[in-house]
């Protein structure tokens, strides 16, 4: 290996090893190790179209994969080999690790599913593609400027990206706008604007080395990228425009779309890597298979929410208008290759685009649209639905504005959607598809989300990892829940203590750490309290900070207390255009500046609001976590993946029971965590009865003085109104139920406390959560996923 990397840094970096910097070496090492990658993508590819195996493709708006060198060794098994190589130069691997940049290609945890789901194919030997945009800046580096947020560009690709391959020859015309011409039975798409999409692959190194399979990347660029006519006239930012234009679709992830300008090019966004991805699968599968009328029988093409929604038409075009199918073949062989996965019931997020934009950017998707909604209008009206049924499942919405719901679309043409934890999966069928639910009562499936043991117990913990092999073995390593051994020993002290050290460590860890990003300093025997996710209101931030407020105000009005000492740390982003969430990041900020620097809470609490959260920001909060905040108001969030990696670190979860937090509350038992708060049931009820909110503040002192303060202005002297609306917000309307669920959360912190002081108990509920969340692997939903819905295993 070492001989490897020298050669590989002379003759593809271009540096001896006296001239060599340390991002040479880190491209050396990925050099070196890509070899081997790239030998098994190889034969993987070539064993996959000799056998004519079907294929899985995942089409993701993210895939939020972080850093890939210590993802490739440990998965390759040479970690050790690569280690001691770069040590003969003087170099120490961990060093090497951290001049990777996350790849900004996500956001929150919609991305890292995806990132999970790709590592989990090629862990269970599964022939799988992932498609997505290759995004030159990402969301944004969050940068915290006086304890605002502010949105830099994310700049991963500036030094350029060992990983990728860029695939000129997979390369597809992506149409926009112009005109539909009609001849007999024949339509015509004469877009006016055609931009070019070109493949960048990257590959994804399953466990063990078993297989290699591809995430497949887009990347734009206009057909005619400058004109000379116009450049030659002077007009030199108008001789670029076309690649301009070409360029802002793979720019930014998630653009506002709060003006005309941002619909639009979401929009653009979500046909550009649909299309692109459409027009390979069915490329790939005439090329190898023949029939197109066969694609269901080689390809399953899974949905991964409703951006990709698009994918439904867009196939439909290409099997009617490119391969001469019937509307009849064309929808039958669409909705048995497509599935579909359901990720949120917020109604903004199940996509919908006003009518006129819509057919102006696709007119001829526009045309199949109607044609596919007259199809289940019919059968609607023959299953004998009512005319307020049949009006929610158009895929037309003509209250109001016309607009083209992109979530029945994507539940029209697939034969499986299933939602992502027991809880969702049953509301998504009463709630937001309960009409559609009717039509098709067999469509609708639960695959409970998880997550990949290997990047979330084996590499970002290593020492937790070693001890439970030194306590139960190895088989865990390939099968998590297999990690049940542990049970055997939750209640060995000795085994206790030394689960406590390793957490120890892991937080003396992540205090250096944010000493040296922010000048905190943390003490590791606190307990971690954390929160990091996206900055949302149904996520409850603001619950979490009004609780530290109260905590804060009874530190200092009783400091006779045993208080626990605490550090409260959150992460997270806010969209740019989400007023109420930045300034949720400002106030965390602000009750920080106050309560770190205030002598008389000393070390009995601390906040800290970490900038620019993201994967490996991750790999180092959650082995570090003590306590995982899981707090979303019930009926709401999905399932959540963050709950499932913290447990199975050995945190302890205070949550509501809503998304997968159900599900692991089943597995770990009710003395293992800290439930809270109103079910789903009960927050409908509430919210149907009439809810005052400000009849629940002041009935509630803590509550009502910790609210009063931020409003006032305590926390923000330099403008005392800055909270006020804010505050103002839960006192008028409270959607989210932060007054309602308050006095419960805040009675759970206190058990955390009594528990936290009991050392023997704490160890115990720690070593059972490691011990019985295994079953949230993605091995195990991917394989569910395989059997159940792509046919696959």
């Amino acid at each position: 290996m070492e001989q490897r990397i020298v050669r590989v840094l002379r003759h593809r970096v271009g540096k001896n090893e006296r001239a060599a910097k340390p991002y040479d070496w880190y491209n050396a090492a990925v050099y070196a190790l890509r070899d081997d990658v790239i030998d098994a993508w190889i034969a993987s590819t070539t064993r996959t179209h000799e056998a004519k195996e079907k294929r899985v493709y995942y089409l993701s708006l993210e895939f939020l994969i972080g850093r890939l060198l210590r993802d490739a060794m440990s998965n390759l098994g040479i970690t050790g080999e690569m280690a001691e190589a770069l040590e003969k130069h003087g170099l120490d691997l961990a060093a090497i690790e951290e001049l990777e940049p996350d790849a900004a290609l996500g956001n929150g945890g919609l991305g890292r599913l995806a990132a999970c789901f790709m590592e989990s194919l090629a862990s269970l030997d599964i022939p799988a593609y992932g498609y997505g945009i290759r995004y030159v800046n990402g969301m944004f580096r969050q940068r915290i400027d006086e304890g605002w947020q502010v949105e830099l560009p994310e700049t991963w690709l500036a030094h350029g990206n060992p990983w990728e391959f860029e695939r000129p020859e997979s390369a597809y015309p992506i149409g926009f706008g112009g005109e539909v011409v009609t001849e007999g039975e024949t339509s015509t798409w004469l877009p006016n604007e055609v931009i070019e999409a070109t493949a960048v692959d990257t590959p994804v190194v399953g466990w063990r080395g078993k297989r290699v399979n591809t995430l497949r990347l887009w990347t734009a660029n206009a057909l005619d990228p400058i004109r000379l006519d116009a450049f030659n006239a002077g007009d030199y930012f108008g001789a670029m425009e076309n690649q301009l234009r070409a360029d802002t679709l793979v720019r930014v992830l998630y653009p506002a779309d709060s003006s005309p300008a941002g619909q639009e090019l979401r929009l653009r966004q979500e046909f550009f890597f649909s299309s692109a991805s459409i027009q390979d699968i069915v490329r790939r599968h005439a090329q190898y298979h023949g029939d197109v009328r066969t694609l269901p029988d080689r390809a399953a093409i899974q949905l991964n929410d409703t951006h990709p929604s698009v994918a439904v038409a867009e196939l439909m075009r290409l099997l009617i208008d490119v391969h001469g199918l019937t509307f009849a073949e064309a929808w039958d062989v669409t909705k048995r290759t497509v599935s579909y996965t359901n990720h949120t019931l917020l109604p903004e997020a199940l996509e919908s685009w006003p009518q006129p934009l819509f057919e102006r950017m696709l007119p001829r998707h526009m045309q199949l649209i109607y044609a596919i909604n007259a199809v289940v209008l019919k059968e609607a009206r023959a299953a004998g639905l009512s005319p307020e049924a049949i009006a929610s499942i158009s895929l037309i919405d003509e209250h109001g504005e016309r607009r083209v719901r992109m979530a029945n679309l994507a539940f029209a043409g697939s034969h499986s959607v299933n939602g992502v934890a027991a809880l969702h999966t049953e509301l998504m069928k009463e709630t937001v598809f309960s009409d559609l639910h009717a039509l098709y009562p067999e469509r609708i499936n639960n695959k409970t989300n998880g997550v990949t043991p290997r990047r979330w117990l084996q590499q970002c913990n290593p020492r937790l990892t070693g001890l439970i092999r030194e306590a139960i073995g190895d088989d865990f390593l390939d099968d998590a829940e297999k990690l049940e051994a542990l049970n055997s020993h939750a209640d060995d002290a000795a085994f206790g203590e030394r689960i406590d050290a390793v957490k120890r460590e892991n937080k003396v860890d992540l205090a250096a750490h944010i000493d040296e990003l922010m000048g905190i300093r943390l003490d590791p025997d606190a307990l971690f309290d954390v929160q990091v996710k996206r900055i949302h209101e149904y996520k409850r931030q603001l619950l979490n900070l009004i609780e530290t407020v109260a905590l804060y105000d009874q530190i200092r009005s009783h400091p006779e207390r045993d208080w626990v000492p605490r550090v409260k740390i959150f992460g997270g982003k806010a969209a740019s255009s989400y007023h109420n969430a930045k300034l949720i990041i400002k106030l965390a900020n602000d009750i920080a500046r106050r309560v770190n620097t205030d002598p008389a809470v000393g070390d009995l609490l601390k906040v800290v609001f970490v900038p620019n959260y993201n994967v490996s920001l991750a790999e180092r909060i959650i082995p570090a976590a003590d306590l995982s905040e899981q707090i979303s108001t019930a009926g709401m969030e999905a399932s959540g993946t963050g709950n499932m990696k913290f447990a199975l670190n050995g945190a302890l979860t205070i949550g509501t029971l809503d998304g997968a937090n159900i599900e692991i509350l089943e597995r770990v038992g009710a003395d293992n965590m800290f439930i809270f708060g109103l079910t789903a049931e009960e927050v409908a009820a509430k919210r149907a009865d009439g809810y005052d909110p400000r009849s629940v503040i002041e009935g509630s002192r803590e509550l009502a003085q910790a609210v009063h303060s931020i409003a006032s202005g305590v926390f923000s002297p330099d403008d005392p109104a800055r909270f006020a609306g804010l505050m103002d917000g839960l006192m008028t309307s409270d959607w989210f139920m932060l007054a309602a669920d308050f006095d419960a959360y805040a009675a759970a912190q206190r058990a955390v406390d009594r528990r936290w002081s009991d050392r023997a108990a704490w160890r115990s509920s720690a070593i059972r959560n490691i011990a019985n969340v295994g079953w949230f692997s993605s091995d195990r939903t991917i394989a569910e996923y395989a059997r159940d819905i792509w046919k696959v295993m």
